[in-house]
């Protein structure tokens, strides 16, 4: 394909998009207003397709503590720690990540995307074996991709098949590394980990597991499905994101393993990237405070996902798992998702539009995120205006099964 093809393959893309009027990207919002609320084409538009699960992004301890490493650090690093130095804020946090977990070892990367990839690039070489999950994210793909290694995908949330898997694999499985998430971001269902690491350590396989969205949301101190599953004593690798619960830009992996150090010499989007800036640092150190003293937005967040999923399915929605801080309504077409989601917009309200090859399983789905930020009144507001939609049986599919 040459390079003309290519530029007019994603013309195609875009044109079916503006055609369908499902160009997410044409959403612009001239204002934020609050952690829920945006000015979209002139009128205030509650938000709902955010993942500011904690609410944090205009907290005052949050904002304070980026505008003052602003003015004391700079706006940037304006480069990678291994050619311009670490920054004091950068330690300290890898320092609190790591006390937090109880794990001798944690790196910050510059994104969430870039933490999986740099973990899956400096850990994984040609011939070395990788089992994840069906449904997992598209950097973890990209990561197996990229690193040369042989990848295999296990049925979504399904241990049995993950055995079957490893089984096949004969003496290969012994030092594999299995990989899953904690909360899927566009099902919202939430992983077996307890079950998957059982069998990946069964097998003598190492595991690797995403808390990109459950991080801050589950287990007794918010370290997420694999604290509420009790494997953080079992699990090899766990990486996360700044850009959900912690309301900031960037990205963290822990382990048990003190060898992880070692990663920073052979990681190249570590090695190669700029590294966060003093005022995503500074903020994500706050917010994580916030997750660690602050149970409360916790709990607010799951009285309002309750809600919002109570509400959806006393309207007749069909929901493509229990309740969760993503609530995915199942959705017929792509046609019906696209009529749906605009007149929901036009309604004051947003949410995220999924359809494939965003969505697994060749799903369209109008995906919730909630927040903690969120009142029953704007969580009552989303439930009128998916009841003007139409009858549910005019909107909704069978339940899904697995």
């Amino acid at each position: 394909m040459s390079i003309s093809d290519r530029f007019a393959e994603l013309a195609r893309v875009r044109d079916t998009a503006q055609a369908m009027a499902a160009d997410p990207s044409r959403v612009v919002m001239e204002k934020i207003l609050s952690p829920t609320e945006a000015m979209i084409a002139g009128k205030p538009t509650l938000l709902f397709g955010t993942n500011n699960y904690l609410g944090l992004t205009f907290d005052e301890g949050v904002l304070e503590a980026a505008t003052a490493a602003m003015h004391e650090q700079g706006s940037g690093t304006t480069g990678s720690r291994m050619a311009n130095g670490s920054f004091h804020s950068h330690a300290a946090l890898e320092d609190a990540f790591a006390a937090f977990y109880g794990y001798p070892s944690a790196m910050l990367f510059s994104t969430g995307y870039q933490t999986n990839l740099g973990l899956l690039m400096g850990l994984l070489r040609p011939g070395d074996k990788v089992v994840l999950d069906a449904h997992s994210h598209a950097c973890i793909y990209d990561g197996c991709r990229i690193s040369g290694a042989d990848y295999f995908t296990f049925k979504h949330n399904d241990a049995d098949d993950l055995r079957k898997r490893l089984r096949r694999m004969g003496d290969e499985a012994e030092g594999a590394l299995v990989v899953a998430e904690g909360l899927y971001s566009m099902w919202g269902d939430t992983a077996p980990l307890a079950e998957i690491c059982a069998v990946a350590k069964e097998y003598g396989a190492w595991l690797m597991v995403d808390e990109a969205h459950s991080f801050g949301i589950y287990g007794e101190t918010g370290r997420g499905v694999c604290e509420a599953e009790g494997i953080l004593d079992k699990v090899d690798f766990i990486t996360g994101t700044f850009s959900k619960s912690l309301a900031s830009l960037g990205g963290f992996c822990v382990s048990r393993h003190p060898e992880m150090r070692l990663l920073r010499y052979g990681s190249r989007p570590y090695i190669f990237s700029a590294s966060p800036s003093p005022a995503s640092v500074a903020a994500a150190h706050v917010a994580l405070d916030a997750v660690r003293g602050r149970p409360e937005l916790k709990a607010r967040l799951w009285a309002n996902a309750e809600r919002l999923h109570d509400g959806l399915r006393a309207l007749g929605y069909r929901l493509a798992s229990e309740p969760s801080p993503v609530i995915a309504v199942q959705v017929p077409s792509h046609e019906e998702a696209v009529r749906l989601w605009n007149a929901l917009l036009n309604n004051g309200i947003y949410v995220n539009l999924v359809i494939p090859p965003a969505a697994p399983d060749g799903a369209s789905l109008l995906r919730c995120s909630l927040s903690a930020a969120h009142d029953f009144d704007q969580i009552d507001r989303i439930l009128a205006a998916f009841g003007k939609l139409g009858t549910p049986s005019e909107t909704v599919l069978p339940e899904r099964v697995g």
